[in-house]
């Protein structure tokens, strides 16, 4: 006799029998899944996380090494873990883990050429160095129990050995030959000199003695400052005067007299490591110069069309002349232009349902940097502290209002904060948490101020114009880069190229330029990877039409991670396949 039910459940055991994993693909997943534990705790051992955003960088307890030794023993441990992946079949893996294995196996790849390249012989770029992130670091950190100060004190101790084996790196750079370009490091020494202070309390790093949280007592403070207190003036500052002293009779005086990395015995082959690094493609300096010249072309007919739309009397000098003297772009006081920048984010967290469906849980701050520029610092990920987003107070006419709302964009949501806060949170292995590729990352925030139009901003035509300037400044970049590191501009030649071509002023000009030539190959990630991000998007609704969901495409990119763009490819050609299924 027919029993459907009894059909049903051999159907259903079936499938189940069908899906569930043989012992082949348990071992596998097993064996992969330790694999990527014991790296872990390795990282976290050496302090030391590959690929990793910079800003990020926090002090906790004892510092990382920086001695030969030190990379020999991390390159042998690489090497080691890419021998042990080796034996873990690929195809024995579901779905995730394949994921998680061509990221991590391309990351250690990665890893390992890094090692061939002169990079421990760079701690340092025109924006920032070991030293400034150190000194940087408690504004970034919170300070929540007595062991954050027990950790704190170590660290600050420590840095007698830190400092000194980075002055060693240093050192055998100058013996090599592979120095920054004097013309890009000539004040560099401000840096240095204003971590050396007088009395303890001048110091930034004296700061968490400040603020302590209501759990610690009146005579654990006191015993916590006065020991911080006696570590800045006995190891810090001199510390930073052994640095100075370093830096002006020993480094500058060896600085090379060329701009370019490939003036360098091997530069042409660091810069094409770098350029690949950066973008995670395998592009060469001549496709990405011939790219940017195509993008500052698109971009300035677009600049031209908003020029004639405000009826404005003069050519495109003239009108950039224009916004950069007219006083109405610029704010009066820190606090206008922290307030504008704080309802321009505001008003962005109210459009993101219309684009997103998952949204981050950790929050962030909007804070004043005196010095540096804007940018953001994503948080610590444990849930104690929030993301950053800071914006340059010290000069009010370095952040115009025209392109405030791009900035914030780009920096905070839905940029940076949204897609760092998001990898933080998802249930993937550790080492996906916390990965940060340039070309996914910046390209996401260059293509967040694009996005920006469809969420209803730039309806002043300035501001729209600010967009555009900040996007040629970008499209400048893939030419002045490898202009100057590939086909032998100048400094002056750079800045020229970008006055030429965008909104930005000329002492803001010649920093970004320093910027290029001390960080090669960086600066050109944000375009490389916001068009690639823009042309998935484009073959996604072409393809799926009117089945296309804008937000569960913006799930799909930034909800895995931070991705190689291969990676990334191949992810958004499996999700319109998933989206055709249910038609079919």
């Amino acid at each position: 006799m027919y029993k459907p039910h009894l059909f049903l459940l051999s159907a259903v055991a079936a499938v189940l029998l069908a899906c569930a994993p043989t012992d082949d693909a348990a071992d596998a997943g097993a064996a992969f899944h330790a694999l990527l534990e014991k790296h872990w705790a390795a990282a976290e051992a050496e302090k030391i996380f590959f690929r990793t955003d910079p800003d990020g960088w926090r002090m906790d307890g004892r510092l990382s090494e920086h001695t030969a030794e030190a990379r020999g023993r991390r390159a042998r441990f690489n090497d080691e873990v890419l021998a042990e992946l080796a034996d873990i079949r690929l195809d024995d893996l579901d779905a995730t883990d394949k994921t998680s294995y061509r990221i991590f196996k391309y990351e250690r790849e990665t890893e390992r050429e890094s090692y061939r390249q002169p990079e421990h012989y760079f701690p340092f770029t025109s924006l920032f160095g070991y030293h400034t992130y150190f000194a940087e670091s408690p504004a970034s950190t919170s300070f929540l129990s007595a062991r954050d100060y027990d950790n704190y004190l170590v660290s600050l101790a420590d840095f007698t050995r830190y400092n000194g084996e980075h002055i060693g790196a240093l050192r055998e750079a100058v013996d090599a030959g592979y120095t920054h370009y004097c013309g890009s490091i000539s004040d560099y020494a401000q840096t240095i000199e204003s971590h050396i202070v007088s009395t303890p309390g001048d110091s930034g790093l004296y700061v968490p003695f400040t603020r302590f949280p209501g759990n610690i007592g009146d005579d654990a403070r006191t015993a916590y400052t006065e020991k911080g207190a006696e570590l800045i003036n006995r190891v810090i500052v001199p510390g930073y005067r052994e640095l100075l002293a370093f830096f002006n009779d020993e480094y500058l005086p060896a600085c090379r007299t060329e701009p370019g990395i490939t003036s360098l015995p091997g530069g042409e082959d660091y810069y094409q490591y770098l350029i690949t690094y950066f973008t995670t493609t395998d592009m060469t300096a001549a496709e990405i110069h011939e790219l940017g010249l195509a993008e500052v072309e698109r971009i300035r007919a677009e600049m031209q069309a908003i020029i004639d739309a405000v009826d404005f009397d003069g050519d495109f000098d003239a009108f950039v002349e224009f916004l950069r003297e007219d006083p109405r772009f610029y704010a009066k006081t820190a606090e206008e232009l922290l307030g504008r920048a704080a309802l321009i984010s505001k008003t962005a967290e109210g459009e993101l349902p219309r684009f997103f469906t998952r949204l981050p849980r950790a929050t962030y701050k909007i804070v004043g940097n005196p010095t540096r520029g804007a940018y953001y610092m994503a948080p610590s990920g444990d849930g104690t502290d929030s993301g950053t987003y800071f914006v340059e107070i010290g000069d009010l006419n370095s952040e115009p209002l025209y392109a405030l709302e791009a900035l914030s964009l780009h920096e905070a949501v839905p940029g940076h904060h949204l897609q760092a806060t998001l990898a933080q949170e998802l249930d993937l292995p550790a080492f996906r948490r916390d990965l940060y590729h340039s070309a996914f990352g910046e390209g996401w925030g260059l293509y967040s101020e694009r996005l920006g139009k469809e969420m209803g901003f730039y309806q002043d035509p300035y501001s729209d114009f600010g967009r555009l300037s900040y996007e040629a400044w970008r499209a400048c970049r893939l030419v002045v880069d490898t202009g100057l590191h590939a086909f032998g501009w100048s400094r002056q030649q750079a800045v020229d190229f970008m006055l030429e071509n965008t909104a930005l002023s000329e002492a803001d000009i010649r920093k970004e330029v320093d910027r290029y030539i001390t960080w090669p190959a960086q600066a050109l990630s944000y375009k490389i990877g916001e068009l690639k991000i823009r042309e998935l998007r484009a073959r996604a609704e072409g393809e799926l039409g009117a089945a296309f969901d804008i937000r569960r495409f913006h799930d799909m990119v930034v909800g895995n991670g931070s991705l190689p763009i291969a990676v990334l490819e191949d992810m958004v050609a499996d999700w319109i396949a998933a989206e055709h299924a249910p038609a079919q």
